[in-house]
């Protein structure tokens, strides 16, 4: 691992020059060498656990755009399958999977230390990653939260205000909560894994953190992502953690403390001034520029990027979207992005 490489160096929180830049979804449906090797592989699940192809796609935009870092491609919602979920993918509608609402149910999966036997593709493709990449490109590994990987397996998909969740939390607090016990100690044996096969960086995406309201943000985000850092921190003391508590607004304020990690990614939700004032202050930060940018182009996108280069200049940022990369976007806006990042 090169200390030297710029993402390593802004999460131990060296203020840079130019921040290093990789992109959520970065490898994925925007681009044209993506939709060749998923058709390949015959369906995203297929895609996901095929390591040679899975590697193959994550090293296409470090081909292309040269950024920073690679994220393992895969999914959140492998935990799930892995614990005894069944899950699907609908075309056009996205996952779908078998519900979990009641304690025998949660009895009913698997215990965490049989994860393995379905992940191991999984790790292999950190592997391929790990002995490819280019030296100077940084290797992130991922996992859902585990309220949002909740919300999906007891709604049996997504949904708009994650509200079957909040009503098994609101009427079976018991069932609810063990529930997230499972996903967060499958999580912390799922992402160990992925270090010891090469990750340098890991990443907590809590996609629905922003649905949960007054102590249920605390209890069942910050606090689960907590438990999943300080566990890796102790198995794995060198590696950086980034967490994403998406929608989180004001309450971003105190969430590296809160979860003990290294950067905050923040959404668009937020400026980049206001992270800077309220947020930086305690860490890395990584974001924001909104996605819809990378479909529209043009001035706005070069002056909203500079924007932020600029609000967050004075401490460690890695720049990013504040959301992953839509299927519409045009990869010669993601050029001009990071052109506009790197060259001012």
């Amino acid at each position: 691992m090169s200390k030297d490489k710029t993402i390593l160096r802004a999460l131990a929180g060296e203020t840079l020059p130019t921040p290093p830049i990789w992109m959520m979804r970065q490898a994925g449906r925007y681009l044209p060498e993506y939709k060749a090797t998923r058709a390949e592989a015959g369906d995203f699940l297929s895609l996901c656990y095929n390591p040679e192809l899975a590697a193959e796609v994550t090293f296409q935009p470090i081909r292309r755009y040269g950024f920073d870092a690679a994220i393992l491609f895969a999914d959140i919602l492998l935990i799930p399958q892995a614990l005894g979920a069944d899950l699907w993918f609908v075309t056009g509608e996205g996952p779908r999977l078998s519900t979990i609402t009641t304690q025998a149910e949660v009895d009913a999966l698997k215990p965490v230390e049989a994860i393995h036997d379905t992940l191991s593709p999984i790790y292999e493709t950190v592997k391929i990653l790990s002995n490819g990449l280019p030296d100077e490109t940084t290797l992130i590994g991922f996992a859902g939260a585990p309220w949002t990987v909740a919300t999906y397996m007891i709604a049996g998909q997504g949904t708009p205000d994650q509200g079957p969740a909040h009503a098994l939390k609101a009427e079976n607090r018991p069932v609810f909560d063990a529930l997230v016990k499972r996903i967060t100690e499958a999580t912390v044996l799922y992402l160990s894994e992925q270090i010891k096969a090469g990750a340098e960086v890991v990443k907590l995406f809590d996609s629905w953190a922003g649905s949960l309201q007054g102590a249920d943000f605390e209890d069942y985000s910050l606090k689960p992502m907590q438990q999943i850092t300080a566990a890796l921190k102790a198995l794995h003391p060198d590696v950086p953690v980034i967490a994403f508590p998406r929608g989180a607004g004001e309450r971003y304020v105190g969430a590296h403390a809160a979860i003990g990690a290294d950067c905050v990614a923040i959404d668009d939700g937020v400026t980049a001034e206001w992270a800077a004032q309220n947020v930086q202050t305690a860490g890395c930060v990584q974001g924001n520029l909104k996605s819809s940018h990378m479909v529209s182009g043009g001035d706005a996108l070069v002056s909203e990027t500079r924007r932020i280069v600029d609000a967050l200049s004075n401490g460690s940022h890695i720049f990013n979207l504040g959301h992953g990369i839509t299927p519409d976007a045009d990869p010669e806006n993601v050029q001009l992005m990071i052109d506009t990042v790197r060259g001012g």
